[in-house]
């Protein structure tokens, strides 16, 4: 059998570079690995319909399946996930607890990525904050104008509003402008000691070990999709990337078991992975459906009740049914 040549745009990280250097590689497939900023990807993949396979926001993605238009079929290779309590930043002359938001205006720079969809969550279940209670400011994080990359229709008691032309969120919550900030990425004021700009959560990691304690939710942000119209041609193909891009995300785990030499520019890593072990287990970051139904199923309850998904997805319509079970050996 001839390789499928296959285009795969993906970020640059651990549990990918195996795929990109060939150290793994995909059964049936002659990849071209593009390594390129998720922004970029989730903008390209849902807009224009660039690459092959490629990394996928579960929101974005949620939305199109929910709308019967989804271009891509997920594969639960889960190549992103992140605690959100580090996402929140406030003006600290005026919020001190999580509640004193309601009634605030906060910046997004979209209402329905997934970073967003998670922490909106956490602050309902966990401290009584309605996403109506605060009114969302859309708007760049850095640069100007950025709009939703899917259509949403929200609520009729969710207020959000357009940033100011030619400001940020970043710059709106120097000037005051806005109450806080949501968002995956930090405010652009956030490493310049602004006096009155500072996380929500003076310790997010303490308070991400908590709630993880508490929901065993460790938040999922990207899974990984293929073209639909491939999947129809080759129905092998879904398994045969879940196949590698597990086995990739298993070296990365081993490389930073390896105590000898570093594999990241960071020191006390041997301490990290013990205390990530022995607070969420050996396989803290689980591929495949089963290891993360209870997590998928949160994601999708909240994602409808927020307004995006105009009714309650389950789990199976977002992946290829080949990927939902594995074979054992």
């Amino acid at each position: 059998m001839t390789p499928l040549a296959l285009s795969i745009a993906v970020g640059d990280y651990d549990r990918t570079r195996p795929i990109a250097s060939g150290a793994v590689r995909i059964d049936g497939v002659d990849p071209l690995v593009l390594l390129l900023s998720p922004e970029e990807i989730f903008f390209r993949a849902f807009r224009s319909q660039d690459f092959d396979v490629c990394e996928l926001s579960l929101s974005s993605y949620c939305i199109r399946v929910a709308a019967g238009d989804c271009p891509y079929v997920g594969v639960p290779a889960f190549l992103s996930r992140a605690f959100r309590h580090n996402g929140l930043y406030v003006r600290t002359d005026r919020v001190k607890t999580p509640q004193d938001l309601k009634g605030r205006k906060v910046g997004v720079p979209e209402y329905q990525i997934t970073a967003n969809v998670w922490a909106r969550a956490m602050l309902q279940e966990d401290y009584g904050v309605e996403p109506s209670d605060i009114l969302w400011v859309r708007g760049g994080i850095s640069e100007p104008g950025r709009p939703e990359r899917v259509t949403v229709k929200l609520p009729a008691d969710v207020h959000i509003e357009d940033a100011p032309e030619g400001t940020t969120i970043s710059s709106l919550l120097a000037a005051g402008e806005i109450d806080g900030f949501m968002a995956q990425r930090q405010p652009a004021l956030a490493l310049s000691g602004h006096p009155h700009v500072g996380r929500l959560f003076a310790d997010p990691a303490v308070t991400a070990k908590d709630y993880f304690a508490r929901t065993k939710m460790f938040p999922i942000m990207h899974l990984l999709g293929v073209r639909r119209s491939l999947v129809d041609k080759h129905p092998w193909l879904p398994s045969a990337l879940l196949k590698a891009f597990t086995l990739a995300k298993e070296m990365a785990l081993a490389a930073l078991a390896e105590t000898g030499t570093n594999k990241a520019t960071l020191p006390f890593i041997e301490k990290n992975l013990e205390e990530a072990r022995a607070l969420m287990g050996n396989d803290f970051w689980p591929y495949g459906v089963a290891a993360n139904r209870a997590n998928l199923d949160t994601f999708l309850h909240h994602h409808h009740a927020q307004g995006l998904s105009p009714r309650r997805l389950a789990v199976e319509e977002l992946f290829h049914p080949s990927t939902c079970e594995s074979f054992k050996s």
